[in-house]
C-alpha cells in the first residue's frame, strides 16, 4: 500500500487565488488562523517566502502567505537610543541622590 502523500502532486499558490474548495480546507485545518502556523520557505535565489500548507485529495499545496514583517526605522533607532540616554541619565541622577543621602545620614 502506497503512502497517500507520495502520490499527491505538490503545487505552490499564492492566497489569493485560493479556491473556494481550498480555503474551506484551510479554515477547517487552521480554525483559529493560520498566522502562527506560517514557515519561512527559502528559495533558490536566496530570497524567502512564508506559507502554509494544505492538502485534498490531489494535491498537497504550500501557499504563499502575506507576512507583514515589525522593522525599525531610522527614526525608531533615534527614539529607542535617546530613551536609553535618558535612562541612563535618570538612573544616574538617583543613584548620585542615594549616594548623597547615605553620606548624609552617616554624618
Amino acid at each position: 500500500m502506497q503512502n497517500n502523500n507520495t502520490t499527491r502532486k505538490k503545487r505552490i499558490i499564492n492566497y489569493a487565488d485560493v479556491s473556494a474548495e481550498l480555503m474551506e480546507i484551510i479554515r477547517k485545518k487552521y480554525p483559529l488562523g493560520w498566522i502562527n502556523n506560517t514557515i519561512k520557505v527559502p528559495t533558490a535565489s536566496g530570497d524567502f517566502f512564508y506559507a502554509i500548507t494544505a492538502e485534498d485529495d490531489e494535491f498537497s499545496y504550500l501557499i504563499k502567505v502575506p507576512v507583514k514583517i515589525d522593522t525599525k526605522s531610522e527614526k525608531d533607532e533615534d527614539f529607542f537610543e535617546s530613551s536609553l540616554d535618558m535612562k541612563d541619565s535618570e538612573e544616574k541622577e538617583e543613584t548620585e541622590e542615594a549616594e548623597t543621602s547615605f553620606e548624609k545620614e552617616d554624618n
